[in-house]
């Protein structure tokens, strides 16, 4: 059997595909099996790791206007602010996890995110609450958006797949078609959804 060293110094067989295949894969750690090609691939984690972003910037800004509230709604608003933080960080670990499901390669720090998120954050001393509350119902209305953006990227590829999760409530991820779907029979409501009540929610609180 012919063979040849690599650059370390490591034997390859020549006429034996497997030993390479194995050889090739323990070189490259990160690397996932997937169907897709490099194109749709590097397509569906840029449009998945920039709302990856943006749902940690909005988690942030969220819990910001969460520690910072006051006023005489206080209470309502506060945990109101809170229960939609805790929501939004459960989507994290699943969308990250999507990108590596596929092969790409997801976020590595706070560096990136800032880097990478479109969210505007607001790092003002002090907001009224009626513009928190109107702030965030606006950046929630855009990252739905997004969210079905990234939806329409996943289709074209034809990511397909499917992945429900029990723990998320009204925020649970349909993880469909490489990303969130309307919901089927008997399924909670997918995160465009509750991203959707969510604005109506904040909405009527900033009313009442």
């Amino acid at each position: 059997m012919k063979t040849t060293h690599s650059k370390d110094g490591r034997i390859m067989a020549k006429s034996n595909p497997r030993k390479a295949e194995l050889v090739h894969r323990r070189d490259a750690p990160l690397e996932t099996r997937t169907d897709l090609t490099r194109e749709a691939t590097r397509d569906i984690s840029g449009a998945m790791n920039a709302i990856l972003a943006d749902v940690f910037a909005l988690y942030l800004k969220t819990k910001n206007f969460h520690w910072h509230m006051s006023g005489h709604h206080f209470r309502d608003y506060h945990l109101l602010l809170d229960e939609h933080a805790e929501q939004l960080f459960a989507m994290t670990d699943v969308i990250a996890e999507r990108v590596r499901k596929i092969g790409g390669i997801t976020l590595h720090s706070i560096g990136e995110i800032a880097r990478t998120q479109r969210v505007l954050d607001n790092d003002a001393k002090y907001v009224e609450p009626l513009d928190m509350l109107a702030e965030l119902m606006d950046d929630n209305k855009t990252l739905a958006a997004r969210l079905r953006e990234a939806h329409n990227v996943c289709d074209e590829d034809r990511d397909v797949a499917r992945q429900v999760s029990s723990k998320y409530g009204s925020m649970k991820p349909s993880v469909a078609r490489g990303f969130y779907s309307k919901p089927h029979a008997g399924e909670i409501d997918s995160p465009v959804r509750g991203l959707s009540d969510w604005g109506v929610r904040l909405k009527v609180a900033a009313i009442l």
